[in-house]
């Protein structure tokens, strides 16, 4: 991989990287308290208010795979810069695909004796990921053959579920390349583990608008119809893909209260579909935007809606906070949260390596 002089990084670059990633985190965990519950067994728990506030876990709150993979990502991503910041050009689907079968390891789950095996990096000594968080099935099972799946021999070639584009944010924070070669890379990847072409679009078309909003420094509503008509340019575009994202975009300008619940997943779907997922995170963000009145406003306000309904809560709400921090940097991360995040410190490392290798700073 080669790094060539395209748009330089904006001045608060580091706050988008690392905001990016920790309201990612934060949005994860905060909708991994009710990833599997309906609209009624949330209420239940919670009261008609439903989930508002991460405090209410009752004990320290966990990220849960999405946020794994998305760290693992991003470790992938160092693998190939340190690469070319030695003047060495490297694969970057296939230290990717070595990035994801460590994580694979960290789930106790053996690889194929064919498989590579790539040294242990500092990720891997970090115990806090050696747990299973409800990973994906198709990530597990597209990673366990030992085949690097690719566009054209894909793996789990049916498969089209949300674990493509919630591990995609960190392609989108890559400076000094440009935004198709980002939906390549990005799509590339999620053949590793997906076949349907839903995923891999829905993974390179969040990677765009995560560098439209964090390398381009678009306002959110410009990122994301820019996200849109890439989508719909790609050649075999996905109907159910592009019909989502201009459901998404057109709803988020009606009048009125956000839609919520079941009348958001009724209109954008659950979640568990990569296309979906996308839809509804960034509806999520979208019509909340208007009313918020700080960027911390923002997120609660985004997160809170994308966590509570009847589908693949964890998801759409770290889809959603990946995009608000890609927006608004460091500002949109609530104090409150920040002091019951889990492994902050981890996270703000991996990011501080990202920005020294990419900036040198």
């Amino acid at each position: 991989m080669t790094l060539p002089a395209q748009t330089p990084p904006p001045a608060d670059f580091a706050s988008r990287v690392q905001g990016t990633l920790m309201a990612g985190a934060l949005g994860d965990a905060f909708g991994y308290l009710v990833e599997f519950d309906s609209l009624a067994e949330i209420q239940a728990k919670y009261g008609p208010s439903l989930l508002v506030d991460l405090s209410q876990s009752g004990a320290p709150p966990h990220f849960s795979d999405d946020t794994q993979m998305t760290l693992y990502t991003l470790d992938g991503l160092l693998d190939v810069l340190e690469w070319a910041n030695g003047g060495i050009s490297a694969d970057v689907n296939a230290c990717q695909w070595l990035a994801y079968l460590r994580w694979l390891k960290t789930q106790g789950i053996p690889t194929a004796e064919h498989a590579p095996e790539q040294s242990p990096r500092w990720i891997d000594a970090q115990s806090v990921l050696h747990h299973q968080r409800h990973p994906g099935n198709a990530c597990i099972t597209g990673l366990a053959t030992g085949e690097m799946g690719t566009v054209f021999r894909p793996v789990n070639l049916d498969s089209k579920g949300c674990g493509t584009v919630m591990r995609s944010a960190p392609y989108g924070l890559l400076p000094h390349v440009d935004a198709e070669t980002i939906y390549k890379m990005s799509s590339d990847a999620a053949s590793l583990t997906h076949g349907h072409p839903a995923a891999r679009q829905s993974s390179g078309v969040f990677s765009w608008l995560i560098h439209e909003l964090v390398i381009g420094a678009l306002p959110l509503g410009e990122a994301a119809q820019s996200a849109q008509a890439r989508a719909a340019v790609e050649p075999s575009a996905d109907p159910e893909l592009l019909s989502r994202l201009a459901a998404a975009l057109t709803l988020s300008t009606h009048d009125g209260e956000p839609l919520s619940g079941d009348a958001l997943t009724d209109a954008l779907g659950l979640g568990w579909v990569a296309e979906e997922a996308l839809a509804v995170a960034l509806y999520s963000v979208l019509a909340t935007e208007a009313a918020a009145v700080s960027p911390v406003d923002h997120f609660l306000a985004a997160v809170r809606l994308a966590a509570n309904h009847s589908g693949d809560s964890d998801s759409t709400a770290s889809i959603a906070g990946n995009i608000l921090g890609a927006l608004h940097g460091e500002a949109a991360l609530p104090p409150s949260w920040l002091t019951m995040a889990e492994a902050p410190a981890m996270i703000r490392h991996l990011g501080a390596e990202f920005i020294k290798l990419t900036t040198g700073e």
